[in-house]
This record gives C-alpha cells, structure tokens and sequence, in this order.
C-alpha cells in the first residue's frame, strides 16, 4: 500500500514542479524576497525586520496560492486527459490514490517553502554583518550544483529540486545565525506555513473530489478567508450586528478551521511573548494540523470512493 502511494505522490510532484504558473509564483515569491530589501532601505535600522516580516508573510501568502491551485487542479487535470482511468484500472485503491495526490501536493509545497525560506535566510544573513561575498558565493554555489546535476542526470531537473532546497534552506539557516531572532521569525513562519497549508490542500482535495476547478478553488478560499478570520467572527459585536449575525459568526468560526493560529503575532516566534513558547505552539499546530487533514482525507476518500465518472 505505502508504495502504491508513494507512486502517486511522486507522480503528482512530477507534474506539479513542471507546471508554468507554480514556477510563475515562485518568480514572485523570490522577487518578494527581494523587494523587501528595497523597502528595508527605507527603513534605516530595521530593514532586517522588515525582510523577515515580509519574507515570512510572502511565504505564507504564495504557499497558500500553490496549495488551492495543485489541489483543486490536480485531480481534474488527470480526468481531463483521462490518465484516471487505467491507473484506477490497476490494483490501487481509490483512497490510495488520493491520499497519493495530497501528499504529491504537500512535497511540492514543502519544496517551495524550504526555497523560499532559504532565500529570505541568505537575505538576512547578508544584512546581519556577514561577508557578503560569502552570502552570494554559497547561494550562487548551490544554483549552479542544482544546474550541474540538471544537465547530467534528466531526473534531477525534476527530483533534484528536493535536495537543493533543503541544502539552500540549511544553508541559509548556518549562516543567518548571526541574525538572532530574524533567523527565528522565518524559521518559526516557514514551518507554521506549511502546516497552515497542509489543513488547506486537505480542503482543495476535499472539494476536487467532486467539483470543478474553479469551484474548487472558490471554495477553498473562502474557507481560507473564514479560517484566517475565526477569532473576529467568533466576536461579532450584538449590539452592532444583532444576535443572528453574531450567531452565524460564532457557528462559522467553529465549522471552520481556525487557520489564525498559524498566524501569530511577531513575539511569540521571537520568544519574547509572555508564558508562551514556539516549541509547546508548534507542537499544538502540527496536532491540529494533523487533525484536520486526516478528518478532511477521510471525507475526500469516502466521497471520491462513491463517485462515478462516467
């Protein structure tokens, strides 16, 4: 079974890596990176807080694109062309082959972020005193191994994405040391992000199950939209809004995952934020993470499991 799934996902990351519009957005992503510079200079000394703020929100923000994006697409792309059918036709459950495509999803996405967390790293890195020289010697070093390996072996320009981000990532985590707690305030985002987004291609597969794409896509924003905004719903004022609304934003707040979490306020990925730690925090994420996508699988399966294609 576990091979028959690990197929799936390997499969699923090899399309979804050779996919114009996710390269699109990791040009965006990095470019991000790269502007927070411009809007650091502004800022005289903090142009390290402003990197790392606006590095850890842009991976969140475009983690959250590429997830809604490959997990409403994926599986229609697959009926589209219909390459569904002769894999169903093989000894492979219906369950496995979506638990396959949503961990495929979650491998693309852990690759952009390790990437994109890397290179706000090195970015922070070279603002906190280290040799610039040695910032882009080591960055440009790994581009061009990733090139060298691409040009000589063809499955490394799909598969050798994995290693280089996670060697760019380690990279810019040894180096960015020197940036205190910058270097915690990205690592800390870049790990709460991928847990936000694991909960979010849970939904996308939910709804691609049985939806359209765009549907799908609608859908899974909106819950996004009502997740980011759970603690404010489930405080809607009566005395402004009246009993009903308040009631219905108390009900979303609880139907829907409360995606606020994986969002929290700058002291407590720094430390400073009184009788809270990040370790305990991230543990309780990656808890209610996990919940919500083995919940949100199982309804995909049974629903997949029942669904005619024909």
């Amino acid at each position: 079974m576990l091979g028959r799934v690990l197929a799936i996902a390997l499969n699923t990351y090899r399309e979804s890596v050779r996919a114009r519009i996710l390269l699109g957005l990791a040009g965006i992503a990095f470019a991000v990176a790269f502007y927070s510079l411009i809007v650091g200079a502004y800022t005289l000394k903090h142009a390290p807080r402003v990197v790392s703020d606006l590095g850890s929100a842009s991976i969140s923000i475009f983690s959250i694109a590429v997830a809604v994006i490959i997990g409403a697409t994926s599986l229609h792309r697959e009926l589209e062309q219909k390459t569904l059918f002769p894999i169903l036709a093989r000894p492979l459950g219906r369950s496995e082959y979506l638990v396959g495509k949503y961990l495929g999803t979650l491998l693309t996405i852990g690759v952009f972020i390790m990437a994109d967390a890397g290179l706000v790293l090195l970015i922070s890195a070279a603002l906190a005193d280290r040799p610039l020289p040695l910032v882009i010697g080591c960055g440009l070093a790994t581009v061009a191994l990733l090139g060298l390996a691409m040009w000589k072996v063809p499955s490394a320009r799909t598969f050798g994405l994995i290693p280089w981000s996670i060697a760019l990532l380690v990279l810019g985590a040894v180096l960015g040391s020197a940036a205190g707690e910058e270097r915690r305030v990205v690592l800390g985002g870049a790990a709460l992000a991928f847990l936000e987004v694991a909960i979010v291609a849970a939904i996308a597969t939910l709804f691609s199950s049985f939806s359209t794409p765009f549907l799908s896509a609608l859908l899974t924003l909106g819950v996004v939209i009502i997740g980011r905004s759970a603690d404010s719903l489930s405080r809607f004022p009566v005395k402004t809004f009246g009993q009903p609304m308040h009631d219905f934003g108390v009900f979303l707040a609880h139907v829907a995952p409360n995606l606020h979490i994986f969002v929290p306020p700058r002291p407590l990925l720094t430390g400073e934020a009184i009788g809270a730690e990040l370790g305990p925090y991230l543990g309780m994420a990656a808890l209610s993470a996990l919940g919500w996508s083995v919940g949100l699988l199982a309804v995909a399966s049974l629903i997949f499991r029942r669904r005619d294609f024909l």
